[in-house]
């Protein structure tokens, strides 16, 4: 297959490429994949390629401000504000035990799309590093966008050394047509353990195409869980390396899409060490012409023997039109493993609704209770109790 059948050409990458400043080659030579790049496949790009994106515009404090206060956040622990793709300085509270850091060499993912273009526009976001052995709490990271065919870039770095942790609220919100392209690179030291918790509720005519590098050492846990719940077209990537025994990484998630909207997200865990766990658990709520994508490979490599790696997506279609595409797939080169995946779709059960609906209640409310009570085991796997609760009550069931 010939790289013109599999990448295209289009006013979205020339402006793409013309904002780089020199660092588009590699986005120039990679282009915009179509739906014959595989990893791409259930997640075209048609529009997002046809659009001049142009660089986001600075926003004032007190416009920043105004966006803030319309989030449901919470009041404790350290806050870290992005407007259109710039810190605000007069809206952050960092921790003493958070430490910022310059931004350290990343590896380059050269292979993945949202990668390739963030290196190539990227914009300084927040690099923070805790000490051994500190635990620092929570922290908030607010992403906030608005305006009208733009774009921004983020690129944030978080080092967790030797037995710390940190509970980060990663919260991406914003208003009009933009495209947001964040990307992460995590390090999870020894002992150490990062709960991320994400909330996707940009616009819903905004694009969303976020990549997470996670580098997991011994006894290290990266648990991280994604609620999207926004966006017109959002990817959700995570890239997770378990580099040593008796590391953990748990990618849990919702999606809910409606309209004719589309929500991504995709995974790849790589096992590569003896005694590592895996956990993934993907629940998908679909209505009208909503599209859902669940793409999940687990690699083990042969030294990496006692594997344990679980996957799971379950969709729930409220439409005939609505339509999932599930992926999840196993690669195993060693012999002493257990592994499993596996994918459900269904509809509501006419007899529980049938029971609601026979005790009085309206429809709409009973459809609601038991679109609720499907996600509700996938909700329970947020620690946090009051993240926990501040994604419940921003699903749009």
């Amino acid at each position: 297959m010939s790289i013109a059948t599999t990448v295209q050409a289009s006013s979205g990458l020339e402006a793409f490429v013309a904002r780089s400043a020199g660092h588009g080659t590699a986005l120039a030579a990679m282009g915009i994949p179509t739906r014959r790049v595989e990893a791409w496949r259930y997640t075209p790009l048609r529009a997002f390629a046809d659009t001049v994106w142009a660089e986001a515009p600075a926003l004032s404090d007190a416009q920043a401000q105004t966006l803030l206060a319309r989030l449901l956040l919470p009041k404790a622990g350290s806050r870290v504000v992005f407007a259109n793709g710039r810190k605000v300085e007069a809206l952050n509270s960092l921790s003493d035990s958070i430490v910022s850091t310059a931004a350290g060499v990343a590896d380059p993912l050269e292979d993945r799309f949202s990668a390739v273009l963030n290196a190539a526009l990227v914009q300084d976001g927040l690099s923070v590093r805790v000490p051994a052995g500190t635990d620092a709490g929570l922290l908030t990271l607010v992403s906030l966008t608005t305006g009208e065919n733009i774009s921004t870039h983020l690129r944030h770095q978080i080092v967790l050394e030797e037995g710390a942790s940190l509970t980060l609220f990663d919260v991406n919100a914003g208003e009009g047509r933009y495209v947001t392209n964040p990307r992460f690179d995590i390090v999870v030291g020894k002992g150490a353990r990062l709960t991320h918790v994400k909330l996707q509720q940009e616009s819903l005519a905004a694009g969303h195409l976020a990549i997470i590098a996670a580098s997991v050492d011994a006894n290290g846990n990266y648990d991280s869980f994604t609620l999207n719940n926004g966006s017109e077209l959002a990817r959700h990537e995570v890239v997770a390396n378990l580099t040593a025994a008796h590391a953990q990484v748990h990618v849990n998630g919702i999606q809910i899409v409606d309209g004719s909207r589309l929500n991504d997200l995709t995974s790849m865990i790589h096992h590569a060490a003896p005694d590592c766990g895996s956990r993934q658990t993907v629940k998908t709520v679909l209505s009208e012409s909503g599209l859902g994508v669940f793409q999940g490979k687990i690699l083990v490599d042969r030294i990496a023997q006692k594997t344990d790696g679980y996957q799971m997506n379950q969709a729930l279609l409220l439409s005939e039109k609505a339509q999932i595409n599930s992926k999840p797939e196993l690669e195993i080169y060693a012999d002493d493993v257990k592994c499993s995946h596996g994918a459900t779709v269904g509809a509501l059960d006419d007899e529980q609704l049938f029971y609601l609906r026979c005790r009085g209640i309206p429809e709409t409310e009973a459809r609601d209770i038991l679109v609720r009570a499907f996600l509700l085991d996938a909700l329970d796997l947020v620690s946090d109790e009051t993240l926990r609760d501040l994604l419940q009550g921003s699903i749009r069931a």
